[in-house]
C-alpha cells in the first residue's frame, strides 16, 4: 500500500510540475492559514462517586491547525495540514501532520487526492454541524471513526451539485499512523441535496483498522453503515445522524495473553443537534448523543452526550461560545474524545465554561 501511494504521489509531482512549467506562471497561488480550538472551562470527572485527578479548572488549546496550500493551476494543487497533541507520557507538546497530499482536479465531478486527505463521512457532518470547535462529531468523538487517514481519496459533485460522492482506499490506522498493513480500508459517502439547505448521505466503512499483518492477523473485519438528514438554511442548523458497526473493538485479539475464542461485537449510536441564530451574531444550540457500544458482549454499557449554550460572533473568523457538556457512561469503561470515563460501574465527565474558534 506504502509503495502504491508514494509512487502516485511522486507521477502526481512529476505530471505537476510539467503542467506548471507549460502555464503562465501568475497562475502558481499559495495561501497560509490556520485554525485554534481553545477553552477555558471547569471540568469535573468521577468514577463511581470518587473525583479523579482530571477535574479542576483550565486553559485547554486542543487544537491547533496551520495550513499551507499550493495551487499549480486550475488542476494540480498541493496542501499540508500541521496540528499538534499534548502526550502525557513525556510532558511534551507533539507537532504531527494531520494532511499532506496533491490533488489533481479533473473536473467537479472527479477530484483525487494522494496522501493524508479527509475521509468522506466526519469532515462531511462537521460542516454541517457547525460547532466542530465545541465538540468532536459523533463517530469521532466516540472514537468510531476519524477524519483523515493516508491512502487515495476521489470526490465529486454530480447534477449540478445536488449529488455528491466521495470515496477513499487507506491504510485504516488514521493520519497519527501511516504505517504499513496487510491489507486496506474503504470508506465511502454520497449526499443528495433535493432542495436547497436539506442534505440526506449514507456512508460506511470496512477494513482491518490497519491492525492486520503478516504475523498477527486479524480475527474480525471491522464494519460501519452511516446514514444522516440534515437542514442547514438561514437561522436554522439541525441535523440527525445514525450509525450502526460491528467489530469496530474488535478486529484483532490480544497477543498476550492469547485468545483461543474471540467473540464479534455490535455498537450502534445516534445524535441530533439544533441550533438557531438570533441574529448574524447570537445563537443558540443544543445536543445529545446516545451510543450503545459493546451490544453483544456488555448490552448494560450506554455512554449519553450532551451539550447547550450560547454561541457569540464578534467578528469575522472569531467565534465564542458559554458551553455546558455532560458525558456520562452507565454499566462499563467507554474512552471517548475526552479520555477514558467511567470506572467499575459508572462515569460522569461534566465540562462548563468559555470555547473559542480562531482562523486566520
Amino acid at each position: 500500500m506504502r509503495n502504491t501511494l508514494l509512487s502516485t504521489a511522486v507521477m502526481l509531482a512529476c505530471a505537476a510540475a510539467v503542467t506548471a512549467s507549460a502555464e503562465d506562471a501568475s497562475q502558481e497561488k499559495t495561501t497560509i492559514g490556520g485554525k485554534t480550538y481553545i477553552d477555558f472551562t471547569h471540568v469535573s470527572q468521577d468514577s463511581d462517586g470518587v473525583s479523579k485527578d482530571a477535574t479542576g479548572i483550565g486553559i485547554d488549546v486542543k487544537r491547533f491547525y496551520v495550513s499551507i496550500d499550493h495551487k499549480f493551476d486550475d488542476m494540480w494543487a498541493t496542501n499540508v495540514t500541521t496540528d499538534f497533541n499534548y502526550l502525557s507520557t513525556d510532558g511534551e507538546t507533539q507537532i504531527y501532520i494531520k494532511k499532506a497530499y496533491m490533488e489533481a482536479k479533473f473536473d467537479d465531478a472527479f477530484v483525487l487526492r494522494a496522501g493524508s486527505a479527509d475521509l468522506p463521512w466526519v469532515p462531511f457532518v462537521e460542516g454541517l454541524y457547525g460547532y466542530r470547535y465545541m465538540e468532536n462529531v459523533l463517530i469521532d468523538h466516540t472514537k468510531f471513526g476519524t477524519s483523515a487517514d493516508w491512502g487515495l481519496h476521489a470526490s465529486g459533485k454530480l447534477s449540478d451539485g445536488m449529488v455528491n460522492y466521495a470515496v477513499s482506499i487507506v491504510n485504516g490506522a488514521g493520519y497519527k499512523n501511516p504505517t504499513r498493513s496487510k491489507s486496506v480500508d474503504v470508506e465511502g459517502r454520497v449526499s443528495v441535496e433535493p432542495v436547497k439547505g436539506l442534505t440526506f448521505a449514507v456512508g460506511f466503512h470496512n477494513g482491518k483498522l490497519g491492525k492486520e499483518t503478516e504475523s498477527n492477523p486479524a480475527e474480525n473485519t471491522a464494519q460501519r453503515i452511516d446514514v444522516l438528514a440534515a437542514y442547514v438554511s438561514g437561522p436554522f442548523r439541525t441535523g440527525v445522524e445514525y450509525f450502526q458497526a460491528k467489530n469496530w473493538n474488535r478486529v484483532q485479539a490480544p497477543a498476550n495473553p492469547p485468545t483461543a475464542a474471540f467473540e464479534e461485537d455490535k455498537s450502534d449510536g445516534y445524535s441530533g443537534w439544533f441550533s438557531y441564530g438570533f441574529t448574524n451574531e447570537v445563537a443558540a444550540f443544543v445536543r445529545y448523543d446516545r451510543v450503545k457500544p459493546s451490544k453483544d458482549l456488555a448490552p448494560n454499557l450506554e455512554n449519553k452526550y450532551l451539550n447547550l449554550g450560547v454561541a457569540y460572533k464578534p467578528r469575522k473568523n472569531v467565534d465564542l461560545a458559554f458551553v455546558y457538556k455532560q458525558d456520562k457512561v452507565d454499566s462499563g469503561t467507554f474512552g471517548t474524545s475526552n479520555g477514558t470515563i467511567g470506572g467499575t460501574t459508572n462515569g460522569n465527565f461534566s465540562e462548563v465554561g468559555v470555547f473559542a474558534q480562531v482562523a486566520f
